[in-house]
């Protein structure tokens, strides 16, 4: 359901924003399945939520990441935005080149370095893993990863048996930004900071994190020919500030990811709605 936009944010008004949700009805006949939630940063007021699959639960994929650098900043292991770095190691998944070199956390995040987030789940052992996954609760919180593989601590946030929805990333968000979240304010400061920033051409900044996985199939494979994708964050202009929620669901697989395909659609409603 369309809600109201707020002139007290700054929203331009809802005819752009309804244009683009039309757009993304149409794509749902192709099979599209969209969700896109606006959040108020300061109310908690639903700005705009559109979609047929904002409650139900999908895999954060690299997301997660942004639960994981709160967990590794609140534990200690990571220290700042550029400490600790990791050196490469030969074995380490190296799906693309930019991921063999030495990588630190505000590079993990901008390259989303999954051998990185995989060394950090081993340093953290897998009942603090569990334990701050359950303080945050964390969508289903089940880091079981793929039935009979014991493969949790490695992957159970890519397209495996923890999922969120939507609607439950978003809360995670406005409570992040908001530093109501069970952890301490160092470690959601250190972890807003290490985020991916774009500016965008109506003043705003935006911060985000992607994240995409190749559908599952039938037999419970992945399914190459399709993915999902999604792009999670908040944005803001001097003391104003949004949270948004994307994910895009049985999308054609693409060669970048379709992560970057749903930060780009976000990207282009921020700039249409907010003033």
């Amino acid at each position: 359901m369309q809600r109201p936009i707020k002139a007290a944010l700054g929203i331009a008004g809802g005819t752009m924003l309804a244009a683009f949700v039309l757009q993304g009805q149409a794509f749902a006949a192709g099979e599209k399945l969209t969700c896109m939630i606006m959040l108020n940063a300061k109310s908690g007021e639903v700005i705009a939520k559109e979609g047929e699959i904002c409650d139900k639960r999908n895999s954060p994929a690299s997301t997660f990441k942004v639960p994981l650098a709160l967990m590794g900043f609140e534990s200690g292991i990571l220290q700042d935005s550029h400490n600790p770095s990791w050196p490469f190691k030969e074995g380490y998944p190296a799906w693309r080149e930019s991921w063999k070199q030495s990588v630190d956390p505000t590079y993990w995040e901008d390259q989303s370095v999954v051998w990185f987030s995989q060394e950090l789940t081993r340093k953290l052992g897998k009942d603090n893993f569990q334990k701050y996954t359950d303080q945050l609760n964390y969508g289903n919180r089940d880091l079981s990863g793929d039935p009979g593989k014991n493969n949790g601590m490695l992957r159970s946030w890519i397209s495996s048996s923890l999922t969120i929805s939507p609607t439950e990333q978003a809360d995670f968000l406005l409570k992040m930004v908001n530093n109501k979240l069970p952890f301490s304010e160092a470690a959601m400061t250190k972890t807003m900071a290490i985020l991916p920033t774009h500016s965008l051409s109506n003043g705003w900044t935006a911060h985000g994190k992607t994240g995409s996985a190749f559908e599952t199939g039938p037999k419970g494979k992945p399914d190459r020919r399709r993915q999902f994708g999604w792009y999670v964050g908040w944005a803001e202009k001097g003391d104003e500030k949004v949270v948004f929620v994307r994910l895009n669901r049985n999308m054609p697989a693409h060669n970048n990811g379709m992560g970057t395909v749903t930060r780009d659609e976000q990207w282009a409603i921020l700039e249409k709605t907010l003033k």
